[in-house]
């Protein structure tokens, strides 16, 4: 059994902040493709409780982490009450994260607005332990896992599906324009971290946990330098950008650091934005039947409609053991 300290690391933005949206306002270039969806869009920002739910599910179903960290721009997402009363004898502490802090020495890029490049930076989380789990904050644990459900002695475990460069090239040059350009989706950054690895294949990773190794990060990028500089020039999504993790999923891989698995239907991946009627009610009867599911991606919640939102938010409070609906925590401490 692995005994070696893990971290969790979740990114997070409230991007109906007024000073954040004024501040990402300010960085528009008045390009229309800046505020599309898949570079700068209002909803890649907005936050209406998603953290309570990655963090809450960590602390339930995940005791034996060290701290989480929690990645973000001169924000609080406040969780001391919602811990204190619904995971009074937690001992995992939780601890803010600026991006001051990971950019340190590289100030001239700050701020930024875009995932990629913060993600290429989060190895330098001061205090960081060697081997951590990554979450965007609509990440989810679903049920009870252990230290060797992230590491196989030691080897980082990655869920993922082997992809051809070929075919997503293609795919990639068929993709129809859409305001004013082709869209940068999550195929096409780890398509670009392929073509980093110089590899034929990468994997294509559910929206779950991504289970890293610091120090690879530290040596590769201090052999490439002119590489994580070239990821965190951008303020929003661009093009060029690789997928990190996915980097390393490809190289760890060849080098024995990651053991990757087919992902078999362990993530529950809920596209709220959806909403075809009886649609969420089908996704939860389906997660409570399947006796595979590990992990969960609530995406877009925020263009789901109320009911859904409610339905989801009874599910996911009763599975992580809350005294009440964990959207009910968000209102408390946000007021909206």
């Amino acid at each position: 059994m692995d005994s070696f300290p893990i971290d969790v690391v979740i990114t997070w933005v409230d991007g109906s902040d007024p000073r954040n949206m004024a501040r990402r306002q300010a960085y528009m270039t008045g390009e229309k493709y800046v505020e599309s969806d898949d570079i700068g869009g209002p909803t890649r920002y907005i936050s209406t409780g998603e953290i309570l739910v990655c963090v809450g599910s960590v602390l339930a179903f995940a005791p034996f982490v060290r701290k989480i960290f929690i990645v973000t721009d001169g924000q609080d997402p406040h969780l001391e009450s919602f811990i204190a009363g619904n995971f009074p004898d937690s001992r995992i502490p939780v601890e803010i994260v600026d991006h001051k802090a990971i950019f340190e020495g590289f100030e001239q890029y700050l701020p930024t607005f875009n995932s990629l490049s913060i993600e290429s930076m989060l190895y330098r989380i001061p205090g960081l332990s060697e081997h951590f789990v990554y979450m965007n904050d609509d990440y989810f644990l679903i049920r009870k896992i252990t230290p060797e459900d992230w590491f196989d002695n030691g080897r980082a475990v990655c869920f993922g599906k082997k992809s051809s460069t070929a075919v997503a090239r293609l795919l990639r040059a068929l993709k129809p324009r859409k305001s004013g350009h082709k869209p940068f989706g999550y195929a096409d950054s780890l398509l670009n971290a392929a073509d980093m690895a110089g590899s034929s294949y990468f994997w294509y990773m559910p929206y779950a946990p991504l289970v890293l190794r610091k120090s690879w990060f530290e040596k590769y990028y201090s052999v490439f330098p002119e590489v994580v500089e070239h990821n965190i020039q951008f303020k929003f999504r661009n093009p060029s950008q690789f997928n990190p993790q996915a980097l390393f999923f490809i190289r760890g891989e060849k080098e024995g650091l990651c053991t990757v698995h087919p992902e078999k239907g362990r993530t529950l991946f809920i596209k709220s934005r959806f909403g075809r009627s009886g649609y969420m009610k089908k996704m939860l009867e389906q997660a409570e039947k399947s006796g595979n599911y590990t992990y969960g991606c609530i995406d877009s919640i925020d263009q789901a409609s109320e009911e859904d939102r409610r339905m989801f938010g009874e599910w996911i409070s009763a599975r992580m053991g809350l005294k009440e609906n964990v959207w009910a925590n968000h209102v408390a401490a946000n007021g909206r």
